[in-house]
């Protein structure tokens, strides 16, 4: 009886299994990752686990004009929706001084850089651990 014939896969089939079998990355590292795409400025993402109750990171940002700020939140929103998440709410769009997307477990900050300086969360939230984010991020 012969062997049966097998197919060979095609690149997008290798790829697709070889992200099925890839842990899926943290939603906050997603995030991190799109507004890195939309080349947003000095990028963090903070540990505030044991530090608040309210959520357990913070991704923060910066964007130089208002529509590079928003073109950061669309982009962290589209990425999020294909992993099947929404935001519980969007601040500041309108306006891209500072726009807040809340995940619940995690907070997306995306600032103009006069803002930025002004709120310093960074400064505010000094005890929280940063986030090493890869190089591949």
């Amino acid at each position: 009886m012969p062997a049966p014939i097998r197919r060979k896969r095609s690149k997008a089939e290798n790829s697709k299994a070889a992200a099925a079998a890839r842990p899926a990355e943290p939603p906050w590292i997603v995030a991190a990752q799109a507004a890195e795409s939309k080349k947003a400025l000095d990028l963090r993402v903070l540990d505030l686990q044991g530090l608040t109750s309210f959520t357990d990171y913070f991704v923060i940002c910066s964007g130089s004009n208002p529509r590079q700020i928003q073109a950061i939140a669309d982009e962290v929103e589209r990425r999020l929706k294909q992993q099947g998440r929404t935001p519980l709410g969007v601040e500041g769009y309108e306006h891209a001084e500072w726009i807040l997307v809340d995940y619940g477990e995690f907070l997306v900050h995306i600032f103009s850089e006069a803002a930025r300086a002004y709120y310093d969360l960074e400064r505010l939230w000094r005890k929280a651990k940063p986030v090493a984010l890869t190089a591949e991020s």
